[in-house]
């Protein structure tokens, strides 16, 4: 393991690695049964759909994880994206109503666009294309990625990750409804209903006793503070299932299967690339979604990789990070295996961070979650007790953890001061990290230009703002 992983080089062990991965691989286990929830409609796509990109879900994670591992020596973890999961679901639709296809054909066509924005992705990394892309971010807007990145995760960890149902179906989200109410009346009466009351109240108790095992247990020096946050939620989460709410948190277990679906896979997506399907809707069409993935796939890895790895001190005096190209190799080569085997574009997940917090700081974090992602073929009953509100805790502790990387802000400079502030607002709003380094290498440019400081901007951040223009106004 130490020459594999050069712990001591980085100042960790082999359990702290271990712990490190495992704490990743909880704030990640949502995504095994929400992305393949999301890219067949909650499964009424049909069964063999759903289980075909569960498995390639744990499949595309688990090898793209276990690249970077030992390509890059990252601890860095990758699954399909959230936000460019549901948009591939969108296109898939669309391209089913254009070509008067079924969902399945649709989705076949869609997985060739996956394909080709993985072979571009591989040959622009294998030529350093993506790292010189990486070193023209200027200096302000890479600053300000992390803190950016840090209000996104609490913007999930106090939304979208904890959605509660009332029985009519409609969702209600921890701090616009929670604490957004007039009073807790008005929220139980008139809204969630004396049903999903009590589980909204769990779920509030459960964020915050969790938050505060964390801070805690950090104050103390404990470095499985994350982990082991997370576990003291999942705790009181599954006891107040179970006394207040009469459920017994532990009861799917009891008829879960653990059998893998590799015959729903090999019948619905494992190399079921449909050309024919996908050039119905036209040349034009399917060039610009190539582009459009393309775009924010790349920007949103950069981001993530720039952002944890500055948090975790992994950046040069420039704040460039070593293996760069490795680590964006790997993302590449997650791409590909999703492609082949059916979920949507593989990319480096921003709750890394997690892991990083717990200190990962090598391949061996990445190989523990990516060994973890492929059991879950096999084990993902057990990943799915796993409360979304205790994984939120740990998502709430990054995000404020990371928003002290503003420090490193020059606030006299309005040239980083203005990007740094539109990214810090446009990436929880928007919800994809690579939208707001665009809005920041935008916002940038223009200031640079516009105040005569041409020499300071290089022609390659020039042509990508550009870039970004046009995809917001004219492929958007």
């Amino acid at each position: 393991m130490e020459k594999l992983f050069k712990l001591k080089e980085n100042g960790t062990t082999v359990r702290t690695e271990i712990l490190a991965g495992l704490t990743t691989f909880m704030t990640m286990a949502y995504i095994i049964a929400l992305n393949p929830n999301l890219l067949t409609n909650f499964g009424a796509e049909g069964t063999e759909l759903w289980n075909g990109v569960f498995m390639a879900t744990c499949l595309a994670s688990g090898i793209g994880t276990i690249c970077m591992a030992f390509l890059a020596n990252k601890p860095f973890a990758m699954a399909p994206g959230m936000g460019l999961n549901s948009f591939f679901a969108v296109v898939v639709a669309n391209i089913a109503t254009l070509a008067s296809c079924t969902y399945l054909e649709a989705y076949q066509a869609g997985l060739c666009i996956i394909l080709v924005e993985g072979v571009v992705f591989f040959f622009l990394s294998i030529f350093n294309i993506r790292d010189k892309i990486v070193q023209a971010i200027p200096v302000g807007v890479r600053t300000a990625i992390a803190p950016a990145i840090g209000l996104m995760l609490l913007n999930i960890g106090f939304g979208s990750n904890v959605g509660v149902y009332d029985d009519a179906g409609n969702c209600y989200y921890v701090f616009s409804n929670f604490f957004g109410s007039l009073t807790p009346s008005v929220l139980k009466d008139s809204m969630v209903g004396d049903t999903a009351y009590p589980t909204m109240v769990l779920t509030v108790v459960t964020i915050f006793i969790g938050l505060f095992a964390m801070i805690i247990l950090k104050h103390y020096n404990v470095k499985a503070n994350v982990l082991l946050g997370m576990l003291i939620g999942s705790v009181v989460y599954w006891a107040g299932e179970a006394i207040f709410l009469g459920v017994n948190p532990f009861a799917s277990l009891a008829t879960a299967s653990f059998l893998p679906a590799f015959g729903d896979m090999a019948e619905t997506t494992l190399f079921k690339f449909n050309f024919s399907t996908l050039f119905d809707i036209g040349w034009f069409t399917v060039i610009t979604l190539i582009i459009t993935f393309c775009m924010i796939d790349m920007f949103d890895t950069i981001g993530t990789l720039v952002g944890t790895a500055s948090r975790a001190g992994m950046v040069d005096e420039d704040g460039n990070m070593p293996q760069m190209k490795e680590a964006l190799l790997s993302d590449s080569v997650g791409t590909l295996v999703g492609s082949a085997t059916g979920t949507s574009t593989v990319t480096t997940f921003v709750e890394s961070a997690s892991g990083v917090e717990a200190g990962g700081r090598t391949g061996l974090t990445a190989l523990t979650t990516g060994i973890l992602f492929l059991a879950c073929m096999f084990l993902a009953p057990i990943a799915a007790i796993i409360p979304a509100a205790a994984t939120s805790s740990a998502l709430v502790y990054v995000g404020i953890l990371m928003l002290s990387g503003l420090k490193n802000l020059d606030f006299s400079d309005f040239s980083q001061l203005a990007p740094a502030a539109i990214m810090l607002i446009g990436m929880p709003i928007t919800g994809s990290i690579g939208h707001a380094i665009g809005l920041g290498l935008i916002t940038y440019t223009v200031i640079k230009l516009c105040t005569g400081k041409f020499k300071e901007v290089s022609w390659l951040t020039i042509v990508i703002s550009l870039i970004f223009l046009v995809k917001f106004f004219v492929i958007a």
